[in-house]
């Protein structure tokens, strides 16, 4: 898999995912929509922590810079 999420991209993510997190464990989201969060707060961070994003394969989209040849 090649990486194709840039350093901006990846920053945002994980301050959403543990954003979600926070909000789910302190109690501020609850139930079925806490849970659907909490776990598009882990797609988030797993995404982010690889890379790639396969959402952003599917449609060609690529947030990181283009190397140098």
């Amino acid at each position: 898999m090649k990486k194709n999420m840039g350093t901006i991209d990846r920053t945002v993510r994980i301050i959403i995912a543990l954003l979600l997190a926070a909000l789910y464990y302190g109690g501020i989201i609850t139930g079925t929509t806490g849970a659907v969060l909490l776990v598009i707060g882990i797609v988030l961070f797993l995404t982010s922590v690889v890379g790639f994003c396969p959402l952003y394969g599917l449609l060609g989209i690529k947030t990181c810079g283009l190397k140098q040849e």
